[in-house]
């Protein structure tokens, strides 16, 4: 059983605010890890053009005192970069894509990269076809993530997105064998987090936390809404988790060390 003041505090920061300010904050703040993340594709490919900069930008992280540990891999719009979809034409783009990230992100030294099983939405009769392109196109990403020494975390998703219950989710890990989970605290609206992380809990290696309704996801400060976090907390403790605890949140109004104090709290529940 692990404990949760080993998990080291991280902050999922977004690719187009990346820079001096943020960074300066962050050290400020005594935020030593963040997640470089991005929803859309141009700010990875234009803003800072990952792809030909990844070294630099980390670099420039670590002269804060910042290390890029994860990246959070682009995945809108859903019509160009859905692992799920069918077309053979956007699928050689996103394997394109997503493999020259994944390449540049190992060359810089981050461990892991975070990405979407599907976008949505989906009509249920439709599922197992998704599945089926889906769990082909996260395991041909997985094998470059390997090769470049990334491990490869699929995120939990909610809605009618696959991955919304741990049995799809298990799906993929059984057919992936490499593959890892990054698990968001805020995502799960089919069944309880706690049965989530207990069916899936060996292969989490990293977390988004927020808080939220349980009627969709809100992103709120953790808190904020409804989990049970010293349940959530302890589930994890006892699933062995060892990943950092990586706030993917900041409200309107909040600051880093606002962040740090809510860190803080938890881990003393």
């Amino acid at each position: 059983m692990t404990n949760r003041h080993d998990w080291p505090l991280a902050s999922s920061r977004p690719a187009a605010g990346f820079g001096d300010e943020m960074l300066s904050a962050m050290q400020k703040a005594g935020i030593r890890y963040m997640e470089l993340s991005s929803g859309a594709i141009p700010p990875f490919t234009e803003t800072l053009d990952y792809v030909n900069n990844a070294k630099s930008i980390y670099a420039k992280a670590k002269s804060y005192d910042v290390t890029i540990s994860s990246i959070h891999l682009p995945f809108a719009p859903f019509t160009k970069i859905d692992p799920a979809m069918a077309d053979p034409d956007c699928r050689k783009y996103m394997y394109a894509l997503q493999s020259g990230l994944l390449k540049a992100a190992g060359d810089s030294g981050v461990e892991i990269a975070v990405i979407h099983p599907s976008g949505e939405p989906y009509k249920e009769e439709d599922r197992p076809e998704k599945m089926k392109y889906a769990i082909e196109m996260i395991a041909s990403l997985t094998e470059i993530a390997k090769a470049s020494g990334i491990v490869l975390a699929l995120e939990n998703l909610p809605r009618t997105c696959l991955c919304r219950t741990h049995d799809e989710m298990e799906a993929f890990l059984a057919a992936i064998p490499d593959l890892r989970v990054c698990f968001d605290t805020n995502h799960n609206l089919s069944e309880p987090n706690a049965d989530y992380i207990r069916a899936v809990g060996d292969k989490i290696v990293t977390l988004h936390v927020s808080d939220y309704d349980f009627i969709d996801e809100k992103h709120w400060f953790p808190m904020d809404g409804g989990i049970d976090w010293r349940e959530l907390l302890s589930v994890l403790e006892e699933v062995n988790y060892t990943g950092r605890f990586t706030y993917e949140t900041m409200p309107e109004g909040k600051t880093y060390e606002d962040l740090v104090n809510n860190y803080n709290t938890l881990m003393n529940l």
